[in-house]
């Protein structure tokens, strides 16, 4: 076998990588696997679209109608006049619940399986039983609300409330949020934290200083999308014992009732012949506002991200 000097081998690597970007041989698995994903995008997003379309349309009605009396009326039994305010309230604090416990416990825990545990059988089991937590059915952290956060603590929470909700809904979405905030912080180059080290920074203000700014983005994203999956959640709150009925004046630590009880409740009424506004129109107005309000909080996060972002950058 000859012996290839390197520039002669370098040659030959260049010529095979221009033979093969110059072929006229066509990769068919390639393509098809790349018409494959186009359609699957295509499909998703004309499926999305019908959605929201038909939200929309159906919303129509209760809007012109209404208006925003529809936010600030109470739950009535005439689908004409009724409103969301019990229920908007009560998503609004869930939503606020949850952003004030999952930031400091879910980053923090991210924090330090990534950058302070050691590797070991104790670490190990705490990751796979996190990743294990985050596919547990939703309706699995009802009945732990149920039995611990309205039952056991009953004093505290007050029972069926907001806040046995929002405690619920923020141990369903914790390790959503452990899991988005540790692949943000290990997304971070290691040169980085290198760089602090050799400044002679402590692990601490390598982490505050670097790492956290550099993960702030992902873990921002991680956060919104858990906060809208506790939003859209309605099985932990049917077993709380959310209202599905009238709810005159909502409150913190009494009964309540949510956006999601309230089209889980109304989509299932019957509509009356002639009836201009229907339950079904109301539904879809209740499904627009939440829609709403979740892209508010998703607004928010893009704007803090980029804000990291640029802060990143000017670093």
């Amino acid at each position: 076998m000859a012996l290839m000097t390197p520039g002669k081998a370098g040659q030959t690597a260049s010529e095979i990588t221009a033979a093969q970007l110059t072929s006229s041989k066509r990769d068919v698995a390639g393509i098809v696997m790349l018409v494959a994903l186009l359609l699957t995008i295509i499909s998703t997003l004309l499926i999305l679209f019908v959605l929201i379309g038909r939200v929309v349309r159906d919303a129509i009605p209760v809007v012109t109608g209404e208006g925003t009396a529809f936010l600030t009326n109470t739950i009535g039994s005439n689908p004409a006049t009724t409103g969301i305010w019990p229920g908007l309230y009560g998503s609004f604090f869930i939503g606020v619940g949850v952003v004030v416990l999952t930031i400091p416990i879910g980053v923090g825990a991210a924090i330090y399986l990534e950058e302070y545990a050691k590797p070991n059988a104790l670490t190990n089991v705490l990751l796979v039983n996190i990743r294990n937590l985050a596919g547990v059915p939703s309706v699995i952290y009802g009945v732990l609300g149920l039995i611990i956060f309205v039952g056991w603590l009953k004093p505290i929470t007050g029972g069926s409330s907001v806040i046995a909700a929002a405690l619920t809904m923020a141990v369903l979405v914790l390790p959503i949020v452990i899991i988005t905030s540790m692949e943000a912080i290990r997304s971070v180059p290691e040169g980085l934290r290198d760089a602090g080290f050799g400044v002679g920074s402590s692990r601490w203000e390598v982490t505050k200083d670097h790492v956290l700014p550099y993960a702030a983005p992902g873990i921002l994203t991680g956060i919104v999308l858990s906060l809208a999956r506790a939003l859209g959640e309605a099985a932990p709150l049917i077993m709380l014992g959310a209202v599905t009925g009238l709810l005159p004046q909502p409150s913190l630590d009494g009964r309540f009732t949510a956006i999601p009880m309230l089209i889980y409740n109304w989509s299932g009424r019957p509509d009356l012949p002639g009836e201009e506004i229907g339950w079904s129109n109301a539904a879809a107005a209740a499904g627009l506002v939440l829609l709403l309000l979740v892209l508010s909080f998703n607004a928010l996060a893009i704007y803090l991200r980029n804000r990291f972002e640029k802060t990143r950058i000017g670093q």
